[in-house]
């Protein structure tokens, strides 16, 4: 195997394991079984103020069986590496599965996939931050910390340092066998004034999206470091002095670091296939957007191309193989304004006549059964679209919004409203000062559908999270969505100081 897998990963013995599981999962009568060895190790780094505030390096290491018994889900999970623990946790998930039967309506077949025999997948980036010495990574961030707070108007700075290494093998008795590596990083730096006099403070964070990068990203390679912190003082300070919004009607130009979280709540959330068919509701509901519409529901402009990928390169997402055993591809989920897919795992596509899994079947460690989770979801960008300058070139009176903040939607992933952390004024085509207190209010497909120019290439981010949270037992994945600088006309925007009652 290639010597970028972790040399003590391999040495863990995945393989003796998986034949002890997966041997005796047939030998009880499964007809079906598939075995997980995994390992995430997670570091966090804290620093207030320039100085180090808390340091962590944590290691999670387990294995997992699912079987299907008699049409019927069973799981089992534990820590223990022999082969008779592996065994025995296979005896388990058939025991469970023979419980559940009585609930179970109809019987589990899984849509037929590919065997990958031996295979191995590796993420893409230049340096394991786990290979760097913690006393470089808080020199970075302490670094950048003290460039910040050697700023007018800058009184203390948060900086934040996350980065995880997961590794996988796979293996099911139809034959296939994946090992696979993930690195990926999320850095951020919050600057905040303080306005003693008035008893009151405001704060901005860097826009730099998390991602499937290793220590490079930090270091000049993907982002601007150096760039983004020397620009974010006069930011904030203009933010700090700007008025306040008066609601109303305005033409908003979306930049990708607000414009991605969007993606994830009205667009990634409801087109998982689960939510649409009402098998899942935890964390914010089903979906309006039911397999009935299907080929059918006007989701938003024709301007509107959705993807959902597992490929992507340095996508927070990306994998070669989910944990089913289906290797990794792009998919369509609306098309010019029309939903034509949802994002699948192995059951739900069988059952729903959609020939073969999207790959979209994760679990978040050994302890853990495997859902459907979301897919890289991405707006595409127009192949010779305009740039941001041309987008706000078109506005007469709006709004650019830069980076996420808060947000709220309903329980059908329809009526929503976000905020951001920069709100530009437009006039006449021209930016001229900022806003404070803006947020915009929609329905999903009312908002998509006011979406009259997506920009070019040029404008396209790869944004996300590392904290998607889906099912129960809560799970947490890591997902990224990329896309351009959008205009959207006529968007309600609301006071969200004045809608607080303050």
């Amino acid at each position: 195997m290639p010597a970028d897998i972790d040399p003590s990963f391999l040495a863990m013995p995945a393989r003796g394991l998986a034949a002890a599981a997966l041997e005796r999962a047939q030998a009880l009568g499964a007809e079906h079984a598939d075995f997980r060895l995994e390992r995430v190790r997670t570091a966090r780094l804290a620093l207030r103020d320039g100085g180090l505030d808390s340091s962590s390096d944590g290691e999670d290491v387990g294995l997992a069986v699912r079987v299907v018994h008699d049409g019927t889900w069973g799981f089992a999970s534990g820590i223990t590496r022999t082969p008779e623990a592996a065994a025995a946790l296979a005896e388990q998930a058939v025991a469970t599965a023979k419980v559940s039967r009585v609930l179970s309506n109809e019987p589990v077949e899984l849509a037929a996939e590919p065997v990958y025999a031996d295979a191995v997948w590796v993420s893409s980036y230049e340096t394991n931050p786990f290979d760097v010495p913690e006393a470089e990574r808080v020199a970075r961030l302490g670094e950048l910390s003290e460039r910040l707070l050697a700023s007018d108007g800058v009184d203390h700075v948060d900086a934040h340092l996350m980065q995880v290494l997961e590794n996988k093998f796979y293996a099911d008795t139809a034959g296939t066998m994946t090992t696979q590596q993930r690195v990926r990083l999320h850095t951020e730096f919050t600057a905040v004034n303080v306005d003693r006099g008035a008893g009151s403070f405001s704060s901005m964070r860097t826009l730099a999206p998390p991602v499937g990068r290793g220590w490079e990203y930090m270091t000049g390679t993907g982002w601007d470091w150096d760039a983004e912190i020397a620009e974010l003082p006069g930011l904030l300070m203009e933010h700090v002095k700007a008025p306040s919004v008066e609601p109303g009607s305005y033409d908003l130009v979306i930049h990708p670091s607000n414009l991605w979280l969007t993606i994830h709540e009205s667009i990634g959330h409801a087109t998982e296939l689960d939510r649409a068919l009402g098998y899942e509701a935890a964390y914010a509901g089903t979906s309006f957007a039911t397999l009935d519409k299907l080929n059918e529901l006007q989701y938003g402009s024709g301007v509107m191309n959705i993807t959902g990928d597992r490929v992507v390169e340095h996508g927070l997402a990306t994998i070669g193989y989910d944990d089913e055993g289906v290797a990794g591809q792009q998919f369509d989920i609306v098309r010019d304004g029309v939903l034509v897919g949802y994002q699948l795992n192995r059951q739900m596509a069988h059952a729903n006549d959609f020939g073969r899994s999207n790959g979209c079947a994760f679990a978040d460690s050994s302890g853990h059964i495997p859902l459907q989770r979301m897919a890289n979801v991405s707006l595409q960008p127009g192949p010779e679209g305009p740039s941001l300058d041309e987008l706000i070139g078109g506005v007469e009176r709006g709004i650019l919004i830069k980076g996420d903040r808060s947000w709220s939607i309903d329980m059908q992933r329809f009526n929503f409203q976000f905020t951001g952390q920069q709100f530009h004024r437009i006039q006449n085509g021209k930016l001229v000062g900022q806003l404070r207190d803006v947020a915009y209010q929609a329905t999903t497909t009312d908002f998509w559908g006011s979406m009259e120019a997506v920009g070019g290439p040029q404008t396209y981010v790869l944004g996300g999270a590392f904290n998607c949270g889906k099912g129960q037992p809560g799970q947490v994945a890591a997902v990224s969505h990329g896309c351009p600088a959008a205009l959207f006309r006529g968007v309600n925007v609301l006071n969200a100081k004045k809608e607080g009652g303050r």
